[in-house]
């Protein structure tokens, strides 16, 4: 059945195509994030998980990559000193969100990016696109910059996800 709330990702990025700055940069940044779920969910945790490329790129591991790059750019706004890829694995080298364990699942990566989304909505609320704040690698930078950055990079591994749905299962398309 399906969710009578559920408004396709296109519609509402163009029911926002007249709206202010704010509105039009949130509704791509939610057009995107939304097209990500779409192409990732659906397949198998095998399928998730498979290498179909020379890199490390999967399904599960573009998740993961985005929850580190949602933290690494929202979440630090309300909690500057985080450091987003600061975890560390057993053997002391720094984490890849490539680098899939056999406990990650498509579902829960899902479901973390999710609730990861919803922090960084929470998060940037509270700031003007003109705000700026400190960011460890650029100095400073503002909110509408990480707003762009972040429609760019969610874009552009969007794209990724599509290439490898379609060598999972031949699945094109923005909702495919």
């Amino acid at each position: 059945m399906t969710d009578p709330s559920f408004r396709p990702p296109t519609v509402r990025l163009m029911q926002a195509s007249a709206a202010g700055e704010r509105e039009i940069l949130e509704s791509f940044l939610e057009f995107y994030r939304d097209v990500f779920v779409h192409k990732v969910r659906g397949v198998s945790a095998e399928d998730a998980a498979r290498r179909l490329l020379p890199s490390q790129t999967t399904l599960t591991g573009l998740v993961r990559h985005l929850i580190q790059v949602e933290r690494n750019w929202f979440h630090r706004l309300t909690n500057p000193t985080i450091d987003a890829d600061d975890e560390s694995e057993a053997n002391g080298e720094p984490p890849s969100s490539w680098n899939l364990h056999p406990t990650d699942t498509l579902e829960a990566a899902l479901a973390d990016y999710e609730r990861t989304c919803a922090h960084s909505r929470t998060a940037a609320a509270g700031f003007a696109l003109d705000d700026v704040v400190g960011q460890p690698e650029l100095g400073t930078v503002s909110i509408r910059w990480i707003y762009i950055h972040m429609i760019e990079e969610i874009a552009r591994h969007t794209g990724h996800a599509d290439i490898l749905r379609e060598l999972t299962d031949g699945a094109t398309g923005e909702l495919g």
